[in-house]
């Protein structure tokens, strides 16, 4: 019984901290040390001989640690450690153009991408 008790406690507390975690629509990227949030719209890749579009696909967003990490949908590769820096006090800009053109803009409500590396090209236009 005791283990039941334990286990549900420990479910309870996990289902809290998400929920504490997790953004609205509203909340700003820029302004959140951690931040968890869906942007939906028109997303490609290109690579590897490999193309892949989705006119009403997802692009979960996830920072921690100041990095941050793109998850597609529809079996687009994911983006991992992107930094970024703050323009104005709403909108990160990420423009890196040392391997390849790679900006991204993000704000509370929405995401553009146009990023390429190794020859692989991703783009996203995606609202929240």
């Amino acid at each position: 019984m005791k283990r039941i008790f334990s286990l549900a406690t420990l479910i309870c507390l996990f289902i809290v901290a998400l929920t504490a975690i997790s953004c609205s629509k509203t909340d700003d990227p820029a302004d959140n040390e951690v931040f968890i949030g869906t942007y939906k719209g028109r997303i490609t890749y290109s690579g590897n001989g490999i193309k892949k579009s989705a006119d009403n696909g997802s692009i979960t967003v996830i920072k921690a640690a100041g990095s941050y990490y793109f998850r597609f949908s529809d079996g687009i590769p994911d983006l991992k450690g992107v930094n970024f820096k703050k323009e104005g006090d709403h909108t990160l800009v990420n423009i890196d153009l040392k391997e390849g053109l790679k900006i991204i803009r993000i704000d509370a409500s929405s995401l553009n991408i146009l990023y390429t590396k190794d020859g692989k090209i991703w783009t996203a236009n995606a609202k929240r």
